[in-house]
């Protein structure tokens, strides 16, 4: 068997790449030997493979957003997830769209390593990482709420409080330049932002204010920062014969 791998993320991105191709390497093998798996099933198996494994550290949600697509609230608990699909308006979606702005800021991660720190203070009892933690939780409910009612700019501001409670969560999450250059997008008009991922570098994304879009990307672009192109996506994984 001949397998060929491409992906337009680089290593280190933050974007969660090499879940990506593991679950889809899971579908497209899945298919060749006629192995029905439902969404749940195929990413509970590229979860396996990754984090037990294979023996990198990380959670389920890299493999659960692939495996299913489009815009979703999941909950994990016990070793299980819910995954819960979020019915949202199509005026919500052309708002959230257009608000966001996506960026290569510099540098790459090492999510393993802030990943140790990050259970290494959860374990050791750190006060100020577990009520981080604590934080981010409720304010994923709080984001969905908001997604859900249409309210982008809340959804900004949100945004904003995550990214300041996950930089309590360990030391490497963000750097003494992306924290500069996040400033001066929010004097520009970015209502949040955050690094996906561990955090340390790689790509981050910004909500911004109606009609600040333009002004915070040539404030990141003199950053050195470089804009990227998206889209949103309703499906997941895909796989075919021909």
């Amino acid at each position: 068997m001949r397998i060929r791998l491409h992906n337009d993320a680089p290593p280190g991105s933050g974007l969660g790449s090499s879940s990506a191709i593991c679950v889809a390497l899971s579908g497209a093998l899945a298919a060749h030997l006629r192995v029905k798996l439902d969404p749940y099933e195929l990413a509970e198996l590229a979860y396996r493979i990754e984090r037990i494994d294979a023996g990198i550290n990380g959670g389920r949600q890299d493999q659960y957003a692939t495996a299913f697509g489009g815009f979703n609230f999941i909950e994990f608990a016990d070793g299980h997830a819910v995954v819960n699909a979020l019915r949202l308006r199509p005026e919500t979606l052309y708002e959230l769209e257009y608000s966001l702005l996506f960026a290569h800021v510099g540098g790459t991660h090492f999510s393993a390593h802030i990943i140790d720190r990050q259970v290494e203070n959860y374990r050791s009892g750190n006060a100020t990482a577990i009520a981080a933690m604590d934080r981010l939780k409720a304010l994923a409910y709080e984001m969905k709420n908001a997604l859900v009612l249409g309210r982008v700019p809340a959804l900004g501001e949100l945004l904003h409080e995550a990214w300041e409670a996950k930089k309590r969560m360990a030391d490497g999450i963000s750097t003494a330049p992306i924290d500069e250059l996040y400033a001066e997008a929010r004097k520009a008009g970015a209502l949040g932002g955050k690094i996906p991922g561990a955090g340390g570098g790689g790509f981050m994304f910004f909500i911004c204010k109606p009609g600040s879009r333009f002004a915070v990307q040539a404030v990141l672009q003199a950053g050195g920062a470089q804009i990227a192109n998206f889209k949103f996506t309703h499906e997941g994984v895909r796989s075919w014969t021909v």
